[in-house]
Order: structure tokens, then sequence, then C-alpha cells
């Protein structure tokens, strides 16, 4: 049953919900990657593909724009696969389960992919549609942005052809992004030996939940918990005054989203218990005072399990609870170039036991400054390597410098203008955009990033407001018509 017929602007939303219908997640984008080439044969259009699977899809000119600069509309096709721990869902096979509440598009206890699915289904509008006005036209969908950026990594000289770039992976409608930040991503392990369990002792389960996560650029900034840094706040905190032992600690997911919801397994002396639990109690109520106007759903809850089949080693516990509470998360540096920018932040990601006795703290670092990023990375790898945790950093990629003078900026700010009576905010953006790495292929391009309206990207809250959808079409069209 479709949800988004009835929506405006049409055809996009009917483009959208069709791309809802089609299992992308990062690493996994054959099935949506199928699909528009798919949607290209259907079409008439010609259509390609590179050696990472990046897809191309050409329009012509329409006629009396034959001269004007090739377009390139730049998205990319995969999402962030995010859900609440109670929704059952498989986002390897399973269609977003799409819902219209309250002026906005969302999906039913997972994440809904408008980031950047909408960004897809504008492109394919203006791929079939017969009134739109433009020079020729080079659709770009990349593949894995939100992992590893590996489309964009991979992408080769030759292969575009177009001048001129719209990145329309951005989520806030009345804004033009010129630059964005560059991001690394920093990885600590720790070692364990395994413990048996204690004489008389029970075990307990630890949960933080509820929490808004979001993603680690666009919302860094706005006061929201991370459940990785909760949770070990107070195992950290009731360590130094009774005997817990770890078990487990799972926390957070994805690199670049924070942390909504961490769980931990301890085992403490059955005639401890009911101080933990009062301990717990009186944190709890500490912890959503703090939060109580950022994180009004916070959910601390405490529950007896079986026991586990093992704990880890005391000495690698110590370790670890001290370098995750030492460890930054948050903004580090507000921007002086740009007023009410972050310019540099880490996220703490994850936590997360692997292998047999290997425990992994991923955390990612961005800046709008290259030398700042990396200082950034550096100061979590020191937190961590003082705890004897083996440190390793991704290649990273980078931003993407401001050009106030570009030419496609003055259109698409002239154009915004002319539509809606006002002129629109240009800035940069502290989440990663491809755009930099393009840049590195393509140094001629001019670009800039705009979209509709986002909230709650990377997270089981994300949703499309669909009137800002609507301003976002008439942008886009009139954007095109007027590149001469």
């Amino acid at each position: 049953m479709r949800t988004l017929s009835q929506l405006v602007p049409q055809p996009l939303f009917n483009y959208f919900e069709d791309i809802c219908q089609v299992p992308r997640p990062s690493k996994k984008e054959e099935k949506i990657k199928q699909f528009l080439l798919d949607f290209a044969a259907n079409n008439n259009l010609e259509a390609k593909t590179d050696e990472i699977g990046n897809v191309l899809i050409l329009k012509p000119a329409t006629t009396g724009m034959e001269n004007a600069p090739i377009v390139i509309l730049q998205t990319h096709m995969d999402m962030v696969c995010e859900k609440n721990s109670n929704k059952t869902f498989d986002f390897d096979n399973d269609a977003i389960e799409t819902q219209v509440v309250d002026g906005w598009v969302k999906a039913n206890g997972t994440t809904l992919g408008a980031d950047c699915g909408i960004g897809i289904a504008a492109q394919m509008a203006v791929l079939t549609s017969t009134e739109i006005k433009h020079g020729a036209i080079e659709c770009l969908i990349t593949v894995d942005e939100e992992t590893g950026l590996t489309g964009a990594f991979e992408l080769k000289k030759g292969f575009l052809t177009g001048s001129v770039l719209l990145n329309l992976d951005s989520e806030d409608e009345g804004e033009i992004f010129i630059g964005c930040a560059g991001g690394v991503d920093t990885i600590a392990t720790f070692s364990y030996n395994k413990e048996k369990i204690p004489a008389d002792s029970i075990a307990l389960k630890l949960s933080v939940a509820g929490l808004l996560g979001g993603h680690s650029g666009d919302d860094i900034n706005k006061n929201r918990g991370n459940a990785n840094k909760i949770l070990n706040r107070f195992l950290w905190k009731v360590s130094k005054k009774q005997d817990i032992r770890i078990a487990d600690f799972n926390g957070g997911n994805l690199r670049n989203a924070i942390a909504r919801e961490a769980f931990a397994i301890i085992v403490i002396p059955e005639n401890e218990k009911n101080i933990l639990i009062a301990e717990f109690e009186k944190f709890s109520a500490q912890v959503k005072f703090e939060f109580e106007r950022s994180e009004p759903a916070l959910k601390l809850t405490i529950e007896n399990i079986n026991n586990p089949e093992f704990v880890i080693d005391i000495e690698t516990q110590i370790k670890l609870l001290k370098a995750v509470y030492a460890c930054p998360h948050g903004v580090l540096e507000m921007s002086t170039r740009m007023e009410g920018m972050v310019e540099t932040s880490t996220n703490l990601a994850s936590i997360k036991f692997i292998e047999s006795n290997k425990i992994m703290v991923t955390t990612s670092q961005r800046s709008e400054i290259e030398s700042r990023k990396y200082y950034a990375s550096e100061m979590v790898e020191s937190v961590f390597e003082l705890a004897n945790a083996k440190v390793i950093h991704s290649d990273g990629y980078p931003g993407w410098a401001p050009n106030p003078d570009s030419e496609i900026l003055k259109v698409t700010v002239n154009s915004y203008k002319k539509l809606f009576g006002i002129v629109p905010i240009v800035r940069s953006i502290h989440a990663g955009l491809e755009c930099g790495l393009f840049l590195e292929k393509y140094p001629e391009l001019d670009m800039v990033s705009f979209g509709p309206t986002i909230r709650g990207a990377h997270s089981p809250d994300e949703r499309l407001n669909i009137d800002a959808t609507d301003k976002f079409w008439k942008h886009l069209i009139d954007v095109l018509e007027n590149i001469k």
C-alpha cells in the first residue's frame, strides 16, 4: 500500500517511495544499483557503471539549451541502517515502511533513507521530465558514502564530463553549502583474558536507551547524550565502590552516528546487589536531570539475567573504563572563519566485543581545518595508547574549501531569492560530503550542495519535511533552467 502518492511534488515522492522498496545498506548496494540501471533502460537513457559500482545516467540537453554547461547531479545510493531495539527488521531484504506524520515523512521504527534517497528521487524526476529546460545532465549516484566514501574515493578521471556539480545530499532547506569538514576514523582495540565468574555472584544487564542519536556532524553540537559515555560513566563510578566485573559492553553502531543505545552485562557479589541498584537509580535521576531538555525520552534500566560464561580480566576492565571515560566526545572547537559553525569535533561512536577476546572502540573526528582533524585524532589516539590499546586510523577524507566567488553559487542564490523572496543562508557544513574528493579528481568543477529539510538523520527518528521538499524541487528546476 503506497503512502506517498498524494504528496506534492510528484513524481518526486512516488520515485522516493519506489526507492524505499529497495534494500540498500552500505556495501550491499547490488539491488539499488540494478534498480537504477533498470530505470535507465526503461526510460531509454544511457547509463554506465565503473569498477567500484558507481552509476552514471545521462540525459541530453533540451532544445535551445545545447550550449549550456553539462551539469552533474550527484547523490549516493546507500543508506544508514539503524532501527529501534524493539523493531524486527531486515535491512538486507525488507522495504522501508513509510508513513506521513504532521507534515513529515517518517519510517516505522527505522531510518527512512531520505539521506540520500530523496536526492536520487529528484534525479529520477529530472531524468524523466519533459517540461524542465536544462543543458546536458549527468546523474552520478555513488556507492558506500555512509561508511567509507568508497565510491567517491574510487571515482576515476574521465568518468564525468560535466563542469558544474550540484550535490543533492544536504539536509537544510534554505541553506546552500559551499564547503564541508574533512574526517578520519580512530579505532582502538583492547585484548582481554577470560576469567571465571566469581563465586556467589549474580549477573545484571544495564541499559541506556531512548536517546535521539543523530548525525555525528550535523547534530554534534545539539547537546545530545552519547549512550556509550553515559553507561561507561556509571560503570567507572560504581567500580570505585563495588566489586563489579564486566562480561559484555555493546554500545552504538555506526561511525557517523551518535550512539543512541548501550548495554552492559556485569557480575557482582549477590550481597551487593541492592547497593548497586540504589547507586544506579541515583545516577539515573542525575543524568535524566542533565539531559531533561535535549533528551526527554532517555531511559536507564537494570534487570537480572542468567550468569554469562565469563568476565574480562580486571586489568583490561580498568583500562577500558578509564580510557572511555577520558575519551573526548562532542565539539572541540567552534569555527573562527564561519560564525556558528563547528570547526572540530569527535564522536565516540561504538564499543563492541568482537572475536573471542577483543574489544573494539570506534571513534570519528571531523574538522574544516586539515591539521586540526589530525590533532583531534591524535588526541584520541593518545588516550587509548595510555591504556595499552592498539590504535589505527582510517585513510580519512578531505574537506571542501569554500569558494564564495563560485558562478554556480551566484545562480543558486539568485534563483532562491527570485522564487521565495529571501536570500538563502550560504555556509559550510560540519558533516562530510563527497565534494572534496571530487575536486581532487576534477579540480575544474564548480560546486554547491543543497537539499530539503531532513531531521534525525542516521537514527530511527529520521524524517523528511514535505513542504521543504516542494521548495527544494522548485529550486532545483529553476537552477537547471538558469545555468547558461
